[in-house]
């Protein structure tokens, strides 16, 4: 994986898991440097009645004035509000109610039993293993985080995984979630490891392409980053450098698919790389955009040396050439009104004024092609 070392929050991704301690028969708590004590603190969220043996059992969280008896198993994990770490809902030996306790207090080889199925599913891919895991009911988050706070979402999306990620998203995973080692989301890791499968689905499933990192880069500025920096006319990196088109491709589109155009301004490049300035409708800043992205009818126009202008009605109709209908539109940022082909003419604004039977009917507002040398 070699397509993030110009980045290193991701280039440090570690992918191999570590060996699993040996099984503890004896499962504890790490001592603190006190006598662990605990107190019941009930959450009021989860108070049932203590005498029905139908009711679920009551969380409480800890406290360090009340001992605890041994403790039986992992029950159930969350992470933190902030994705610094994690804690555990704790079943006791004893008839102490199940308790949540941070992690730095539980002995590391009761998490690692707990969690290292967890982990070394996700940094293998291993749809099987994650699933049942998912579907067993052990009270597992799927947003559970490491110690660099990335999600099992983070390590399949930059490992290509459609399975998991899907997996793992309709299991309810943050699809936003942002590591700590740079703010990284599921989307920037499919960018930087040129998984464009992956990316699709990320998009599909809400992620956002223009989310920026810690250093404000979204993943298509990820994306653009590692093409600049992947050699060209090398045939070891051609099939990377098709990826990363691929990847930057979807990208652009999930930006710019409702996006709109007002006007075509200029264009640089050719072929694959023919790239067109465009101006928002939106008032937006004027970007460069690749030809593919934009509708073929606004190039047509730009290639034909058209302009546009801001239609405000139209006020007359006449025959013009070969019997061909021309218009004659009130613009609102020209003085004189021009007479106009049809195809240069919003279809709403002739439709209204040859419905209403009058000139100057028409009350709307279009911007609509003009060529050049009309406008002169």
């Amino acid at each position: 994986m070699d397509a993030l070392c110009i980045n290193p929050s991701l280039s440090t991704l570690k992918l191999h898991p570590k060996t699993p301690p040996p099984h503890s028969s004896h499962l504890r708590f790490r001592p603190p440097h006190h006598p662990f004590n605990l107190s019941v603190s009930v959450s009021a969220a989860t108070v049932q009645d203590p005498q029905s043996e139908s009711d679920p059992p009551q969380f409480s969280t800890y406290d360090q004035d009340e001992t605890y008896g041994e403790v039986k198993t992992i029950i159930g994990s969350r992470a933190l509000d902030s994705g610094t770490g994690m804690e555990y809902l704790i079943e006791w030996e004893d008839d102490h109610s199940p308790t949540w306790v941070p992690a730095n207090l539980i002995a590391a080889d009761v998490i690692a039993e707990y969690e290292n199925p967890w982990w070394t599913a996700a940094k293998k891919a291993d749809d099987r293993a994650l699933k049942e895991l998912i579907d067993s009911g052990d009270g597992r988050d799927v947003d559970a985080v490491d110690a660099d706070g990335r999600t099992a979402l983070l390590f399949v999306a930059g490992l290509g995984s459609e399975s998991c990620v899907r997996i793992l998203l309709e299991a309810g995973a943050d699809v936003m979630h942002r590591d700590n080692g740079g703010g990284l989301t599921a989307l920037h890791m499919a960018a930087g490891y040129v998984r464009p499968g992956v990316a699709k689905l990320l998009v599909e499933f809400g992620a956002d392409p223009e989310a920026g990192d810690d250093r404000g880069r979204t993943p298509l500025d990820l994306a653009r980053e590692v093409l600049n920096a992947t050699p060209k006319g090398n045939p070891v990196q051609f099939a990377k450098r098709l990826g990363l088109e691929s990847v930057i491709k979807i990208l652009e589109g999930a930006i710019f698919e409702y996006a709109e155009v007002e006007e075509i301004m200029e264009k640089r490049g050719k072929g694959n790389n023919l790239e067109f300035l465009v101006k928002w409708k939106d008032g937006g800043d004027n970007k460069w955009i690749n030809a593919p992205l934009i509708a073929e009818d606004l190039i047509k126009d730009f290639e034909a040396g058209l302009e546009y202008a801001v239609a405000e009605c139209v006020v007359g109709r006449r025959d013009g050439e070969e019997g061909k209908s021309e218009y004659l539109v009130k613009w609102t940022d020209i003085e004189e009104a021009t007479w106009e082909p049809e195809e240069n003419v919003d279809p709403e604004l002739i439709k209204e004024f040859e419905s209403s039977g009058r000139e100057g009917a028409g009350v709307g507002s279009s911007t609509t092609p003009l060529s050049v040398n009309e406008t002169g």
